[in-house]
């Protein structure tokens, strides 16, 4: 099974950078795209999706996050960073995926 990123350029290049394949959106309907396609290809397992585009279909992510088990759909921080109330990314990706970043 594959992972997956789905974020702003910035994230995307950086996580190609270790291996990890992305589609970059700054849309709402490039948001929507990106996730069709990826929830339709069978051998994706996880989704990363960076908080920043998340927002922009925040009630689907809401949805996804909640009820999507193949592939797990798991929200990741964004460039801004995260709140003292939220995991680092590093947390995030070794809680999602295994692997200590």
């Amino acid at each position: 099974m594959k992972v997956l990123v789905i974020g702003n350029p910035d994230a995307v290049l950086g996580f190609s950078l270790v291996g990890v394949e992305g589609k970059a959106v700054t849309t709402v309907d490039e948001m929507n795209q990106a996730m069709d396609e990826t929830l339709a290809d069978h051998e994706v397992g996880i989704v990363l999706v960076t908080m920043d585009v998340a927002r922009l279909i925040e009630a689907r992510m809401d949805r996804l996050k909640l009820q999507s088990t193949i592939p797990l759909v798991v929200e990741i921080p964004g460039p801004e960073g995260v709140s003292a109330d939220q995991p680092s990314l590093s947390d995030v990706v070794l809680r999602a995926i295994g692997v200590k970043i």
